[in-house]
């Protein structure tokens, strides 16, 4: 629906190579970091601190630039603060026993805290030309921006990871009961602090990314963003209780998102509407699935009652 509403209010424009290269790109850095917040979810945990990694890795960027540090050096060092941003995370949650969503609103804060106090409110724009063009460039004459082959490599190894091997089962039975898992030989705590320490890292990698794809390190890279990687995950089919998901539905939700908001972006509508929708589509995705079980309990106890007794025998 969202590409027939675009095909149909903007034209040509909407169905255009380079929009279909516009939409890809403007997605890239929340399909990358939507694949391990998908299997974060599903172990029944969360992670709203992924933006406010990306922003860091962002100023870190700057930082390690301005101070004479080859790119070729800084790439690796930014992707293991990352990971060092998700074990903290993890630490705190797995060893700790605190809930995920109240460690990561702290550390969405401290992390998007300490980008300024790296970069202040300056901006970086001076990387090497073979990098930034590398972060808007197509792949191979395509119109495919280089930053979403990276989503797609990484997805193919992501949905090995949770569909076809013995992690991904384990993650399932976390999310599912996570007493029971433990109980069946599941090193919970373990798997779920690799699963923060790689959302750490993966985000990192979305950060180095952004600031390729912008030719720019600031220290408000990606303010907000952790809201359309929920939602996509989220409106992708997986259950915010843990358990359920499939990845295939989180990579179309990520596609319809990316078409609806360009659709509206051509048609002139404001950023502040389309966080609306966004929101909007979070909201739906939570209260569907609960409104649909909540309706097939009723129905399923309106049909006991109205069923007739049993006759007993003697």
């Amino acid at each position: 629906m969202a590409i027939l509403y675009g095909a149909t209010t903007s034209g040509s424009d909407f169905l255009s190579g380079g929009n279909l290269n516009s939409i890809l790109s403007d997605m890239s850095e929340i399909a990358i970091i939507a694949l391990p917040l998908t299997l974060i979810i599903v172990a029944a945990e969360i992670d709203l601190s992924v933006a406010s990694v990306l922003g860091l890795t962002s100023a870190l960027m700057g930082y390690l630039w301005n101070h004479g540090w080859a790119m070729e050096m800084i790439i690796p060092a930014v992707l293991v603060i990352g990971a060092l941003a998700g074990a903290l995370n993890g630490v705190l949650v797995t060893r700790l026993g605190l809930p995920s969503l109240a460690v990561t609103i702290g550390t969405l804060a401290m992390y998007r805290g300490l980008a300024y106090v790296v970069l202040g409110d300056q901006a970086v724009a001076d990387f090497p030309s073979k990098f930034t063009e590398w972060g808007f460039g197509t792949f191979a004459g395509t119109q495919i921006p280089n930053p979403f082959v990276v989503f797609i490599v990484l997805a193919v190894v992501f949905f090995v990871v949770l569909h076809m091997t013995g992690i991904g089962r384990s993650i399932f039975a976390m999310g599912a009961n996570e007493e029971a898992a433990r109980f069946s030989g599941v090193r919970v705590k373990r798997i779920k602090f690799w699963l923060f320490v790689v959302t750490g890292a993966i985000s990192a990698l979305a950060g180095v990314v952004y600031a390729f794809r912008f030719a720019s390190a600031r220290a408000d890279n990606g303010a907000g963003l952790e809201l359309s990687v929920v939602a996509v995950v989220l409106l992708g089919g997986v259950s915010i209780f843990g358990g359920k998901g499939h990845l295939l539905g989180v990579i179309c939700a990520m596609l319809l998102l990316g078409t609806l908001r360009n659709a509206l972006t051509l048609n002139d509508v404001s950023a502040e509407v389309l966080t609306i929708v966004t929101g909007s589509l979070l909201l739906l995705s939570v209260l569907g699935p609960s409104v649909t079980a909540r309706v097939r309990e009723a129905l399923r106890r309106g049909r006991g009652v109205d069923a007739p007794p049993t006759p007993t025998t003697t």
